[in-house]
């Protein structure tokens, strides 16, 4: 039997979605909700919002008793679906992990959110360590943690969490490649992944100041791939660089790999991480991660995943579409607006002309919508 085509399997996902609403009002409101993501241009607000009043999204978010659970259950259900049916016979495909932490910037207090705003490396607003899967042309924000500060779980065992959700049946079908920055090359983090628990390979950014069992620190070494032991790790790992440009300069920065590989490969996979800082800036600037408003932590949650949800829509629509040119997401999230919320487009569109209607008539033009025949 032929796999449904993608834009079939999306819709069937957004139908159960709303049926988990237990109100025809609360569908209605996260179909604006994402609508109004989808059309936002990274400036979606509830008061910018055509369909629902701010309001109405207000209660949603932050008081309707709607399963935010089974909402991600559902979404993270028709995501590991999508990723076994790229599995193949023979050689086991890459599945790339990708784990960092982001800051959404807030200015102001936030006092009815407790601990979730604070400073972190001198910038204010809410971290979040996300989870991002890559494989193929498949690109998913999977899971996130918020990280609260000192005396709590650092970013590095917010990030073991996370893999945690990760089933297991993915590791049958896939080699798991961890990817991350320095935040994530600890010696506990490095242990956790390569046991039997994860088992699991990691591309990991690591200090120029880290020492070796000898030792030398990691900024002495010239051999790009050779084999190393760090202080405190008991097993080997495989050592490259990668050169970046910062501030118009050429920075060093040194990766580490725990499967052999030869320089060039790691220097490569090494690289393969920052198409997270890519989705970071996608989702804040055309799908309003960091718009968040609301007055609970819940609704808070709620306006992240909805946000995570909005790019993935966007992300499958441009797959469907077939082009598989250079990803304009602007463009994408319009066609998502029109293939998937139709009707959420025409009453914004209306509402609009409606604004607009005192200023038409004093030109001495009048609108008529005529219903076409069929």
């Amino acid at each position: 039997m032929l796999p449904k085509p993608i834009l079939s399997q999306v819709e069937e996902l957004l139908s159960t979605l709303k049926d988990l609403m237990p109100t025809i009002y609360q569908k209605e409101t996260l179909e604006s909700i994402i609508g109004l993501l989808l059309d936002g241009q990274g400036n979606a607000v509830p008061h910018h919002c055509q369909t629902k009043s701010e309001s109405a999204i207000s209660r949603f978010l932050n008081h309707y008793n709607w399963p935010t659970r089974s909402l991600i259950r559902t979404i993270r259900s028709f995501i590991l679906n999508l990723i076994l049916s790229q599995r193949k016979k023979g050689r086991k495909p890459i599945l790339q992990v990708i784990i960092d932490l982001t800051t959404l910037e807030k200015v102001g207090k936030f006092p009815h959110l407790k601990d979730l705003v604070r400073v972190y490396n001198h910038k204010k607003g809410l971290h979040i360590v996300v989870v991002y899967l890559v494989v193929g042309n498949w690109r998913i924000p999977y899971s996130f943690r918020v990280y609260r500060g000192k005396d709590t779980p650092s970013p590095s065992q917010l990030a073991l969490k996370l893999l945690n959700t990760l089933p297991s049946i993915l590791t049958k079908f896939f080699q798991i490649y961890v990817l991350g920055d320095t935040a994530f090359g600890t010696i506990n983090f490095i242990e956790k992944i390569r046991s039997k628990d994860f088992n699991h390979h990691g591309i990991l950014g690591i200090s120029n100041r880290r020492k070796l069992t000898d030792g030398r620190k990691v900024s002495e070494l010239k051999t790009r791939g050779q084999q190393v032991y760090l202080q405190g790790l008991n097993v080997p790992v495989f050592v490259s660089w990668v050169w970046l440009k910062r501030n118009g300069k050429r920075v060093k920065r040194f990766v580490i790999s725990t499967k052999p590989m030869k320089g060039t490969t790691i220097t490569r996979w090494g690289k393969y991480r920052w198409q997270i800082e890519g989705f970071f800036k996608t989702a804040k600037h055309q799908f309003s991660l960091h718009r968040f408003g609301q007055k609970t932590s819940l609704g808070v949650y709620r306006w992240l995943i909805l946000s995570f949800l909005s790019y993935m829509l966007a992300h499958w629509v441009y797959l469907h579409n077939g082009n598989f040119d250079d990803l304009d997401w602007y463009d994408s999230a319009q066609q998502a607006l029109i293939l998937l919320f139709p009707h959420i487009l025409l009453l914004s569109l209306l509402r609009r002309l409606q604004l607009l209607n005192p200023w038409i008539y004093k030109q001495g033009l009048e609108l008529c919508l005529v219903r076409c025949k069929m």
